[in-house]
C-alpha cells in the first residue's frame, strides 16, 4: 500500500474518553478522517476490514498481550502503520511492541500538536520497513532459486552425462519452453526426481 495523500482514514482506539476527544480534534484539524472508533478490547483484524483504515492510532495504558498478538497478526497478514500512545511500559512490552511492527510508540506523550505530524513520521517508517521487507524476501527467493537450480543441474549432470555448461543452458531451455521462470522448473525437476 502506498500513501501518496497527505490526509489519512484512522481508525483510532481509545478507552480513556478524554484521551479519545483530544485524538479526535487534533486528527479533524488536520483533516485527517475517523475511519472508526474503537475500544483496547476490540477485534482489530475485525474493524480493519470492515473500515479499511489507512493507519490505527492506539490511546492505551499498557498494550496488554491480546493487543499485541492482534497487532503482530496485523503486521503479519494486513500491514498498516500503527501508532500507539502509553502511559507505561517496561522493556518487554516495548520489545514486543517492536517486534509487532509498530511504527510510533510514544510513552508519555500525548500532545495534540505533535499527532500530525507523528501520523505523517509512522507512514514514513512503515514504507521504509515495507521497502525492507519486500527487499529480504526477494533476495530469499533469488537464493531459493540459486540453490534449486544447483540441485536441477545436479541431477541434469548426473542423469544425461552432462558437463555445468550444457546442463544449466538445457535447464534454462525447458523453462523457457515451458514459460516458467528458471527457478520455478528447477523445483519442478526436483519434485519429479523425488518421485521417481
Amino acid at each position: 500500500m502506498e500513501f501518496t495523500h497527505a490526509k489519512f482514514r484512522v481508525m483510532l482506539v481509545a478507552d480513556d474518553t478524554e484521551h479519545q476527544q483530544i485524538l479526535e480534534q487534533a486528527l479533524t484539524a488536520a483533516s485527517h478522517v475517523i475511519a472508526a472508533r474503537l475500544g483496547t478490547k476490540a477485534d482489530l483484524l475485525t474493524a480493519i476490514n470492515l473500515h479499511k483504515p489507512d493507519i490505527i492510532l492506539i490511546d492505551v495504558d499498557a498494550p496488554h498481550s491480546e493487543m499485541l498478538e492482534s497487532l503482530d497478526h496485523i503486521n503479519r497478514d494486513q500491514p498498516l502503520p500503527v501508532i500507539i500512545f502509553t502511559g507505561h511500559s517496561d522493556a518487554e512490552t516495548t520489545r514486543r511492541v517492536m517486534d509487532a511492527g509498530v511504527s510510533a510508540f510514544v510513552m508519555d506523550g500525548l500532545r495534540p500538536e505533535r499527532i500530525p505530524s507523528l501520523l505523517h513520521v509512522a507512514v514514513a517508517r512503515f514504507e521504509a520497513q515495507q521497502v525492507l521487507h519486500h527487499d529480504l524476501n526477494a533476495a530469499r527467493s533469488r537464493l531459493s532459486d540459486l540453490q534449486d537450480i544447483e540441485k536441477a543441474k545436479g541431477i541434469l549432470m548426473k542423469r544425461r552425462g552432462l558437463d555445468e555448461a550444457a546442463a544449466f543452458a538445457l535447464l534454462r531451455r525447458m523453462a523457457m519452453d515451458r514459460q516458467q521462470r528458471i527457478g520455478e522448473f528447477a523445483r519442478l525437476l526436483l519434485s519429479a526426481a523425488d518421485i521417481l
